[in-house]
Formats: C-alpha cells, structure tokens, sequence
C-alpha cells in the first residue's frame, strides 16, 4: 500500500524583490535577480513553490583588506583596484556584486569622502553587469553621507543599499526612496527587532518589495544556530502570513566564517588534526553557507571563489523540482 506524505498547507509566502535594472527598465544592468517567492520551506517543493533560487553575491572591498593568505591567488592582483575586482568577481560566476565602503571609515587617515564613493560606484556599474548591493563602512553618520551620494549616482540601476539598523534606518531609506532603490535591514538575531525595523522602514515610504532582511548570520561553530532559528521563525511568520516577516533574507556567510580561528589559523598555529589552512578556511565558509541555506537564505554574501563553486553545486543538486 503506498504511504501518503502528509504536505502542510501554507496560506501565505516570501515577496519577491528585484534587484538590479536592466536598459529597458531605466538601468545599465544586463540581467535582473530575483529574490523570494517561496510558498513553502526551503528545497520543499512537493509542498509548494519556489520560484527562484537563492544566489550568491561575492564580496568586494574599495581597500586592501587583511585577509587570509589563501585569497591571494584570486585576488592579489586587484586589492588596490575595486573596480576591477569587481570585474573578477563576475569572472568567478558572482550573480551579484556586494560593494563594501570600507575606505569610507572615518577613523582612517585617508577616508574616502562621499563624492569618491559615488564616483567609485558609477565605475564599478560601468564596468559590471551584475546588479550591485552597496554597505557603508558602518558608522552612522558616514552612512548617511556615502549613501545618500551612491544612491543619487546610481539612480535608476535598483541596486540595494546596507545596512539599515533600528537606529540609523531612517538616512538610507530616504536614500533608497530618492535612488528608487531596495534596501537592507539588518538585526541584531532577534525576531521581534527584524519585524520592528521592517515596520519602521515601511512607514518611511520604502515599497514593501523594496525590503531584504539581513539578520546578522553567523558562522560555523560560533552561534549558527541562532541564526538558523530566527531565520526559521521568520520564513514560517511568511508562510503563515505576516507580511512583515515575509522578506527575502541576505546572508553574510563569507565575512562571518572567516572571522573563526578555525578558518583563519595559519597551519603552524593550528590545533591537531585541522588540516591546511587553505582547503581549511574554504570548507568553513561552504559549510557555513550550506547551513544558511536549509534555513532559508536567499542571497549567500561569499568570500573565497572556492567555496562559492561548492555552494552553487549544492544549490543546483538541490533545486530540481521533484528529484527526491
């Protein structure tokens, strides 16, 4: 006798958002991405749909930052050209390009004014085809400067601009209002803080659709499982209809694997039975993203190019309608 699944019934699901225009929609971009849709739990499809499947964004610094040696093979050549190593992102298959401002601290000597951000975002869109994500250098009022100015430089190409917190959203969605862009809030791994913001940020005036949660992943072995929970109760607020929690999530996969020892720990100072620090440092991030994934990422912010091709297989294996 065949065993009947039982299949939960949702009445809600994820909001798409768009990032990215394309020429016939008043941007540059060659392609558009699509996040969310899902009616159902992640890679669940005999339950319902999931029209798109999650991406990965690869991350770009406008400086030299001080990463693993393991990254100079990919990127040595291009640290001290954002531009170009945005080039190379898309090269390694990036379906979107994370721009991080990190030259815009104000604490460093040589901070990069808001007009140099600008300028620096309108290259990195002439040279690229991907749609852009752009995250300020996360001091508040620097925020609001750079931001304000990338998102009139970039009016038109949609791009998504980071991170709002419930204490600085209100610059950037007035900058997201005035580039007709999308914006990314970001909360501190508390359910009640991402429906909050998601509130607050509506009530400026940003289109619901123009909203991605970021509620602050974190790596393996150092806290994921919080992440993985409030990731859950938000995916299953959607499903059960709560428009508030029904947001495409962004998750900072790369950045949070790579701040582990265990991902960053030089061979002659690791532990017993840590294995190389270069296929080391790969596998924590894929393993990091892997997890992310089942809870319902819908962009993966990766790092190393490596472990962003062990991502994309598994995302592939695993959105086929039906193959298991």
């Amino acid at each position: 006798m065949p065993v009947e699944i039982y299949k939960d019934k949702f009445t809600g699901k994820v909001l798409e958002v768009i990032l990215g225009a394309t020429k016939e929609q008043g941007g540059t971009r060659a392609y558009t991405v699509k996040l969310g849709g899902s009616s159902t739990l992640p890679f669940l499809y005999y339950e319902g749909e999931l029209p798109n499947r999650p991406v990965i964004a690869m991350e770009v610094w406008d400086i030299k930052p001080q990463w693993s040696s393991s990254f100079e093979p990919y990127y040595g050549d291009v640290w001290n050209d954002p531009v170009a190593w945005a080039k190379k992102a898309e090269e390694y298959g990036a379906d979107v390009v994370y721009l991080k401002l990190m030259g815009a601290d104000p604490e460093l000597e040589n901070s990069r004014s808001a007009a140099d951000c600008a300028k620096l975002v309108k290259d990195v869109l002439a040279a690229t085809g991907a749609p852009l994500m752009v995250e300020g250098p996360g001091f508040p009022e620097k925020d609001n400067d750079v931001l304000q100015a990338v998102a009139e430089a970039a009016a038109g190409e949609n791009i998504a601009l980071g991170a709002a917190e419930k204490d600085n959203y209100r610059g950037i969605a007035a900058a997201a209002m005035m580039g007709r862009h999308c914006i990314i809030g970001r909360s501190p791994l508390d359910i009640n803080i991402l429906k909050q913001l998601n509130i607050m940020i509506t009530e400026m005036g940003v289109p619901i659709n123009k909203v991605l949660n970021d509620p602050i992943t974190s790596g393996l072995g150092y806290g994921i499982e919080y992440s993985f929970s409030v990731m859950e109760r938000a995916r299953w607020g959607a499903l059960i209809g709560d428009k508030m929690m029904a947001l495409p999530v962004v998750c900072l996969a790369g950045p949070e694997a790579w701040r582990g020892k265990e991902a960053n720990a030089a061979n002659a100072d690791a532990g017993p039975g840590w294995g190389d620090e270069k296929d080391r440092g790969i596998i924590w991030e894929a393993m990091t993203a892997a997890a992310l994934l089942q809870a319902g990422g819908d962009l993966l912010l990766m790092r190393h190019p490596e472990a962003a091709k062990l991502v994309r297989k598994q995302i592939e294996e695993l959105a086929v309608p039906n193959k298991y």
